[in-house]
C-alpha cells in the first residue's frame, strides 16, 4: 500500500461523513431528487463540471488520446457545442420544474414516450455507471502499484458510489461535487507543465510519436477516420443535449438566472479541463508507449494515472489521482441517481402507485439505486474497453432520446406519434447494430464499427427521419398542448 491510497481513502471517508450529515436533512422526494430546488449557481457550476467530467474524460478520453492523439479532442468538442446550445434552453428547463426528462416527454408525446424513454435511459446510464466502476479499479490498482487488483478496485469503487448515492440523493451528489470540481480543475492545471516537461516538450513528443498524433484527424484511427471523429463528436453532443443528469441539475437550481449563469461558467470549466486531460494523455503516452499495449483495449485508459505516479511531484500526483477518483465517484453518483429516478417517477409513481408517500418513494428509490448499481457492477466485470462502452452508451441515449427531447422544447410541429416513433426506432437500430457488431467477424468491425461505419450515423438518421416524417404526416398538436413549452406563442 502507498500514501496515495491512504490519502484517497481518507478523502472518501470525509465525503461519506459529509453525506451522512446532509442526508439527515432530507424530508421529501423533492429534496432527494432535486435538492429542494435550492442550489445556487456557484454550487451548480462544479456539480455540472463533475457530472460531465467523469471517467469518460480521464479514462476513455485518455484511451482515445493514446490511440489517436489530439484527434481525441473531437470527443470533447461535441460536448462543448452541446453546452453552448443548452445555454439557451437552461432557463426554460428550470422553469418547467419537474424531476426527469420523462416528465417532458409525456407532456409532449404521451405516457408511452415516457415509458420507452425511461427504458433507453436506464440502458445507457447503467452502462455509464459500469465503466465508472472500472475506472475506479484502474485508479486503485495504479495508486497501490498493483497491491489492489483491478477487480478488487471495482468492488471498492462500486461500494462507495452506491453508498453515497443511496444515502443522500441529489443533496449528496451536488455537495460532493463541489470539492471534487475544485480538485479536478486545480489538479489538471498543476500537472500539465510537469508532464509536458517530462516528455521533452513538443519536440520530444513529436520525435516519439507518429505525425498523426498531432493532426486534426489521425488518419490511422478507424476504417474511416473522419467519420470516426465526427461520430464521437455527434455522440457526445447529443448525449449532453439530452442527458437527464444535467436536466435534474437545472430543476435543482434556485432560479432560471442561476441555471443560465451556471451553464456559462460550466462551459469554461469543461473546455479547460477536457483540453488539459488530452494534453496530459498525449504527452504522457509519448513517455509510456513502450509500456502500454494498445492491442489490449483498456490499457490506453491508464496513461493519465501513470503520469500521476511517475511524471509529476508527489503532491500533484496525489491531487491528480484524487481528481480521477473524484470524477469516478461524482459521475457514478450522477448517473446512478438518474435511472433510479426514472424507475420511481416514470414507472412506479406514474403507472403503479400514484398515491405513494414521500417516505415510500425515497425508500424504494434507494432500493433501485442498489439494484442498478449491482447490475452495473456485473457489466463492469465483463467490460473490455471503457472507450467502446462509453461510445455505445452515448450513442443509444443520443439517438433514442435527444432528438425527440429537443424537438419537444424547440419544435412546435413535433407530434406524439413522431416523438414516440423516434424514441423507439433510435433504440432498436442502435441495439441491433451493437448486436451485429458482436456477431460479425472482427475484420468486419474495425474499432467496434460494423463495416467501418460508426453506429451513430445510421441510428441517428433513422431517429431523425421518423421524428420529422411521422410528425409532418400526422395532425399538429393543439395550442393548449404547447402552452407549457411555448407560453408566449
Amino acid at each position: 500500500m502507498t500514501i496515495y491510497l491512504y490519502i484517497i481513502l481518507g478523502y472518501l471517508i470525509v465525503l461519506a461523513i459529509i453525506n451522512f450529515i446532509r442526508a439527515r436533512k432530507i424530508r421529501s422526494q423533492e429534496d432527494f431528487m432535486v435538492a429542494g430546488r435550492k442550489l445556487k449557481w456557484t454550487v451548480m457550476v462544479f456539480t455540472l463540471i463533475c457530472t460531465w467530467i467523469g471517467s469518460g474524460t480521464f479514462i476513455s478520453g485518455a484511451e482515445f488520446a493514446s490511440k489517436a492523439g489530439f484527434s481525441a479532442l473531437w470527443l470533447s468538442a461535441g460536448a462543448w457545442v452541446g453546452i453552448i446550445i443548452i445555454y439557451f434552453l437552461a432557463a426554460k428547463i428550470q422553469t418547467f420544474g419537474q424531476y426527469t426528462i420523462g416528465d417532458i416527454l409525456e407532456v409532449r408525446y404521451g405516457p408511452l414516450a415516457r415509458l420507452f424513454g425511461a427504458v433507453a435511459l436506464i440502458i445507457s446510464f447503467t452502462a455509464i455507471v459500469s465503466y465508472q466502476f472500472v475506472a475506479g479499479g484502474f485508479i486503485l490498482n495504479v495508486a497501490t502499484d498493483g497491491a489492489i487488483s483491478e477487480r478488487l478496485g471495482i468492488y471498492i469503487a462500486g461500494a462507495f458510489v452506491i453508498l453515497f448515492t443511496a444515502i443522500g440523493g441529489m443533496v449528496a451528489v451536488a455537495y460532493t461535487d463541489l470539492p471534487n470540481g475544485i480538485i479536478i480543475v486545480l489538479a489538471c492545471l498543476l500537472a500539465v507543465p510537469f508532464v509536458y516537461g517530462a516528455a521533452g516538450g513538443l519536440q520530444g513528443a513529436q520525435a516519439s510519436l507518429p505525425p498523426g498524433y498531432f493532426a486534426v484527424v489521425n488518419s490511422q484511427f478507424g476504417a474511416h477516420p473522419t467519420l470516426k471523429a465526427m461520430g464521437y463528436f455527434l455522440a457526445t453532443m447529443l448525449l449532453l443535449l439530452g442527458v437527464q443528469s444535467m436536466y435534474q441539475k437545472f430543476y435543482s437550481a434556485r432560479s432560471p438566472e442561476d441555471a443560465k449563469k451556471a451553464v456559462a461558467f460550466w462551459t469554461l470549466g469543461t473546455v479547460l479541463v477536457e483540453t488539459l486531460v488530452v494534453v496530459i494523455a498525449v504527452f504522457a503516452y509519448s513517455k509510456f508507449k513502450d509500456q502500454i499495449d494498445l492491442s489490449i483495449p483498456k490499457e490506453g485508459g491508464k496513461v493519465v494515472l501513470l503520469a500521476a505516479r511517475n511524471l509529476v511531484p508527489a503532491p500533484i500526483g496525489v491531487l491528480l489521482l484524487g481528481a480521477a477518483c473524484a470524477v469516478v465517484i461524482s459521475t457514478g453518483m450522477n448517473y446512478l441517481l438518474s435511472p433510479s429516478s426514472n424507475l420511481i417517477r416514470d414507472v412506479y409513481q406514474r403507472f403503479i402507485n400514484k398515491s405513494a408517500t414521500d417516505r415510500q418513494l425515497i425508500g424504494l428509490q434507494k432500493i433501485f439505486i442498489v439494484i442498478i448499481g449491482i447490475v452495473a457492477f456485473f457489466l463492469a466485470l465483463r467490460l473490455k474497453s471503457v472507450l467502446e462502452m462509453s461510445y455505445f452508451a452515448y450513442t443509444i441515449y443520443g439517438v433514442a432520446i435527444t432528438p425527440s427531447l429537443i424537438a419537444a422544447l424547440a419544435w412546435k410541429r413535433a407530434t406524439k406519434a413522431g416523438g414516440l416513433s423516434s424514441i423507439i426506432s433510435g433504440t432498436v437500430v442502435c441495439i441491433g447494430l451493437k448486436v451485429l457488431a458482436g456477431v460479425l467477424p472482427p475484420e468486419m468491425v474495425p474499432e467496434g464499427d460494423p463495416f467501418g461505419i460508426p453506429i451513430i450515423f445510421p441510428a441517428l438518421f433513422v431517429s431523425l427521419a421518423t421524428l420529422i416524417i411521422v410528425s409532418l404526416l400526422t395532425k399538429p398538436p393543439k395550442p393548449e398542448e404547447l402552452k407549457t413549452f411555448f407560453p408566449d406563442k
